[in-house]
């Protein structure tokens, strides 16, 4: 796989993938299921403290930049690991094809983590937002440089009907210029990590977070390895940072929370 091409490729494994879940459970019948769910955690509340830095602990096997992370993946056992350690929120990542994930392990987090969690997966249109309301996600993550100004508008709307919080992603200064015009963007995430090309630069954050205005939630994704790259976000006012390699790759997840975040 061409690293320059690794995110027109996902999305179009996704494309594929969608048109065969709306085969098995088109999006009517989908809509009628959420009558009997469970109302979604409060993701907002869970990751935003004045003067703290909150930290969504991933869950994910692999990804296209490492391949394979972590060999003995257990999503139910690192969960309870992150219960344990009061993480504030979790983000699993259920993409099938690059990142190895399952939609089914957001129902089986919930079952062990008492916080919210994340649906990280590359969200395109609408039957997508009801899908992850149904598999019992809190919040979805959107990424910018996929999608149109009114189609963020319109699925940040959606998954605020639905309860759920909508963070949404950008990697740099136009892709923020396109979010802020939209009035219901409240989560805002710099992510380090180019995902055309899978390059890793921790000053990005140093970059865009000036440019954020201060009502907004800041979450920064990628490349955060230490105790002083959190205490760097921090001292910068970010919310939260949300881990993944870092944690995926440590013998002892728990300690490596312990460790990263000071606790």
């Amino acid at each position: 796989m061409k690293k320059t091409d690794c995110l027109k490729e996902i999305v179009q494994k996704k494309k594929e993938r969608l048109l065969l879940a709306k085969e098995i459970l088109p999006l009517e019948e989908l809509k009628s299921r959420l009558t009997a769910a469970q109302p979604a955690r409060n993701f907002i509340e869970a990751i935003s403290k004045p003067r703290e830095i909150r930290l969504i602990a991933e869950i994910k096997k692999a990804s296209p930049s490492q391949g394979v992370i972590r060999e003995d993946f257990n999503p139910l056992e690192i969960a309870r690991i992150y219960e344990e350690k009061q993480v504030q929120a979790v983000s699993v990542l259920t993409e099938e094809d690059f990142f190895l994930g399952s939609p089914a392990y957001i129902a089986e987090v919930k079952s062990v983590f008492s916080g919210p969690v994340l649906r990280k997966d590359f969200i395109l249109e609408d039957y997508q937002v009801y899908e992850s309301r149904y598999l019992g996600a809190d919040a979805i993550l959107l990424i910018a440089d996929l999608l149109s100004v009114d189609k963020i508008n319109e699925l940040v709307e959606l998954a605020s009907t639905l309860g759920m919080g909508a963070l949404v992603e950008v990697h740099e200064e136009k892709e923020l210029k396109k979010i802020l015009k939209i009035k219901p963007v409240k989560l805002i995430g710099i992510n380090n990590r180019n995902l055309h090309t899978l390059e890793v630069d921790f000053k990005n954050t140093e970059k865009i977070f000036p440019l954020i205005p201060k009502d907004r939630i800041v979450v920064v994704e990628s490349g955060i390895k230490s105790y002083q790259d959190v205490l760097f976000l921090k001292i910068l006012g970010v919310s939260a940072c949300l881990i993944g390699g870092a944690l995926m790759e440590s013998q002892d997840i728990g300690r490596k929370v312990e460790e990263l975040m000071g606790w």
